[in-house]
């Protein structure tokens, strides 16, 4: 096989629509523009969801939701993750390097799921009452 015996395969092309070419060809006279109004027109145009001057529909309805700009900078972890990591401080980078959390995070809360037995500390990351209570009465610490 050479580049220069190389084709497409018949019937995948198509021949360019001649209009404007008389009536027996079906795209005479009007070119299948139809009868007037902007499109019939050379140079017709019109914006993407232009309705003909009537209110568009991504106006006429109601701005809806809303969408945090910082979400994906705050994650929640729960107490029965930090008993499986085997460090001495538990912060964020701990955290990251064990990837509990994305590395983009940069705001965490240990929330509380079940009690744990094994003590840890906790040092720098919000924690929620519940999650309070059950660290100390594991014998584990929290530094602010």
């Amino acid at each position: 096989m050479n580049l220069n015996t190389l084709s497409p395969t018949p019937g995948s092309k198509f021949a360019k629509r001649r209009l404007g070419r008389g009536i027996g060809s079906g795209l005479g006279k009007t070119s299948g523009k139809g009868h007037k109004g902007q499109k019939s027109r050379s140079g017709g145009y019109h914006k993407i969801h232009f309705e003909g001057g009537q209110m568009p529909i991504q106006r006429r309805l109601p701005k809806m939701g809303f969408k945090s700009k910082t979400a994906k900078l705050h994650a929640e972890v729960c107490l029965d993750q930090l008993v499986t990591i085997e460090a001495d401080v538990i912060d964020l980078s701990v955290l990251k390097t064990n990837q509990i959390v994305t590395p983009k995070v940069k705001f965490i809360k240990i929330i509380f799921s079940n009690a744990i037995d094994k003590p840890i500390k906790v040092k720098g990351l919000k924690i929620s009452k519940g999650a309070r209570e059950a660290i100390i009465n594991a014998g584990g610490s929290i530094e602010e």
